[in-house]
């Protein structure tokens, strides 16, 4: 007897159920399908930046460094301001609305927070309000393009890329990657249609013409060039007087400074874009800054520039029918940074260099009355507003 139950103790008997081994199953089961899901969401990944790149590269036969993102993979991490949380959206169409710190500032003080936006270059209003188009300052990586949306919802359309500019109607962007510029159209928050060419070593693009891309050929020397996308590549062409474009009048002709016969002297000039940017009317006088801030009026007859008043720097008002005999500029105010946004024929507004907004109207300026600069609403001591142009 003692030893029958001897043999039935020695004999191991397995579990109906295994505890252990069941957790242990399960979790090997969870870490194969999570590992399936991650492999999954990787190669979609892939594919989806790898489609990106293609469709910007296809053109010269190898990836570019910016990429095109179409509906940003990581808006959802980003906070979307609710009604209660955020200020409400500057009206679209009003000219005195500044981008600082990352939040978007109208004249009334409303602040609208645009998560993600560090500092900035340059804002545009998109067509009929939609939102903001806004070129991040230049960093070792390149310049970053992002859109935002009225909501606060920020997406990122360029990254790692050169030079950007936007077209003044906000419908088509220009930029400069590796050795060559590319032109986009602008349509929601996406970039269509991207156009391709090889351009010289320091070639950069710094404003629309209609459809073409004003192209300087070297920042170091006179000469641009027109490129139109889609026709043909960019060519050299024949200008090598043009320092600086500021604008165009409402026949095509643009404004823009050359040099004169005396290498230190520069003179204001139109230029033809159908001749190669020939002069068609020059005048010289005032001391024009190498810089090339400025704009032209809605109507063509007045020019905001900087230069040089004695020793000092100024802004400048200038009539352009005055061009084809000696020019005569009236002081304005302090000198301009960045863009300037003519809002009627006669009333322009700058940022100077403290941060200050400076509003410019023509009649007080003509009758001797020079602009004051006043602080932008909202604007701590040491943050740099940026004007938003467009509206």
């Amino acid at each position: 007897m003692r030893e029958t139950l001897s043999h039935q103790v020695a004999v191991t008997r397995p579990l109906s159920a295994d505890p252990a081994g069941q957790a242990i199953r399960r979790a090997n089961r969870v870490r194969r399908r999570r590992a399936g899901v991650g492999l999954a969401l990787a190669a979609a990944t892939t594919v989806l930046i790898s489609a990106s790149v293609a469709q910007l590269g296809g053109h010269s036969g190898r990836p570019p460094s910016p990429i095109v993102v179409i509906g940003d993979p990581y808006s959802s991490g980003r906070p979307i301001p609710s009604a209660s949380s955020a200020a409400p959206a500057p009206a679209p169409g009003t000219s005195l609305d500044f981008l600082v710190s990352g939040a978007l500032t109208s004249a009334d003080g409303e602040r609208l927070p645009l998560p993600g936006i560090g500092p900035a270059e340059h804002a545009h209003l998109l067509p009929d309000g939609a939102g903001w188009l806004v070129v991040g300052a230049p960093t070792a990586a390149g310049r970053s393009l992002w859109v935002a949306q009225r909501d606060g919802l920020v997406q990122v359309l360029l990254a790692g890329a050169g030079p950007i500019t936007i077209a003044a109607d906000g419908r088509q962007v220009a930029w400069r990657d590796g050795s060559g510029l590319l032109m986009a159209g602008v349509v929601g928050t996406q970039l269509i249609g991207p156009v391709r060419t090889p351009a010289p070593v320091d070639a950069v693009p710094v404003r629309f013409v209609g459809d073409s891309v004003l192209v300087r050929l070297d920042p170091n020397r006179p000469g641009h060039t027109l490129w139109q996308p889609g026709v043909g590549e960019l060519t050299t062409g024949a200008d090598r007087k043009t320092l600086s474009v500021y604008g165009a009048l409402p026949d095509g002709r643009l404004v823009g400074q050359v040099s004169g016969a005396d290498p230190r002297q520069t003179c204001l000039a139109l230029l033809d874009p159908q001749r190669d940017l020939r002069p068609v009317r020059t005048g010289c006088g005032p001391e024009l800054s190498p810089d090339g801030v400025g704009g032209t009026s809605p109507d063509g007859r007045w020019l905001l520039v900087n230069g040089t008043v004695g020793k000092a720097g100024r802004s400048l008002l200038v009539d352009l029918g005055q061009l084809g005999s000696d020019v005569t500029a009236l002081p304005v105010g302090p000198s301009m940074v960045g863009t300037v946004s003519w809002t009627t024929d006669s009333a322009a507004t700058y940022i100077d260099g403290e941060g200050k907004l400076v509003r410019v109207d023509v009649d007080r300026v003509r009758a001797g009355q020079p602009a004051a600069p006043a602080p932008v609403p909202g604007v701590q001591p040491g943050e740099r507003p940026v004007l938003v142009t467009g509206s």
